[in-house]
């Protein structure tokens, strides 16, 4: 899953994209207020991490403005200040959850997925499909009662797939799940991936769309 993290702070930056990518995620980073705005309106993140403390352009108005411009982007914000109130205000802005600094990584990892999960619709932490399972808090797969090793790439695209069942997902869109923006792409790594999977979880439950991409039915 791709993620916005928009942080100033150089050192909860790099410990929040150590930690998040090692629970499975692929972490984008602004570390100011314009650059997280601009980069959260483009619509491939599944969720933002968000401070409120940010040079040139405060978080919740970052916040505002992706709501101002109808973003449905889920977000998390991180604050360092200690009353309820700016807690209230980033809720009222349009934040769907928050955490205090000094936080957890683990903490902060549970509640962005929390609110992927919410905001495709899915209430438990366990996603199934078609003898399918996946424990996102574990990150552990089971496939017909099996369990079943994914790499940490061959998960993130599997749980983007369990995401988006039924619908065309592109070659572009997978890509992005498992690179960030400054990290060299393969121009066949996704059907080396998709390959591997059809092989761990079965040929028929990923199919090709040719000219468009692929789909778990």
């Amino acid at each position: 899953m791709r993620i916005l993290l928009v942080e100033d702070d150089e050192d909860i930056a790099q410990r929040l994209i150590d930690g998040l990518t090692q629970a499975g995620f692929t972490v984008e980073h602004a570390a100011n207020g314009p650059d997280g705005y601009t980069m959260g309106l483009d619509g491939t993140y599944a969720a933002a991490v968000l401070d409120l403390g940010l040079p040139q352009m405060e978080g919740i108005d970052v916040l505002k403005g992706w709501r101002s411009a109808d973003s449905k982007l889920p977000v998390l914000i991180l604050t360092a200040r200690g009353t309820w109130a700016e807690k209230i205000v980033g809720l009222n802005a349009g934040a769907d959850d928050y955490v205090t600094k000094p936080f957890h990584v683990p903490e902060v990892a549970a509640r962005l997925k929390a609110l992927i999960r919410r905001s495709s619709g899915l209430a438990s932490a366990i996603l199934t499909h078609g003898g399918i399972e996946l424990d996102t808090g574990s990150n552990r797969v089971m496939v017909d009662g099996k369990p079943v090793e994914l790499t940490a790439s061959e998960l993130k695209i599997l749980t983007h797939f369990l995401h988006r069942i039924g619908r065309i997902v592109s070659q572009a869109e997978l890509t992005d799940q498992i690179y960030t923006l400054d990290e060299s792409r393969e121009s066949n790594t996704i059907e080396v991936y998709i390959s591997r999977l059809r092989r761990k979880l079965g040929a028929d439950r990923i199919k090709t769309i040719r000219g468009l991409g692929y789909r778990m039915d």
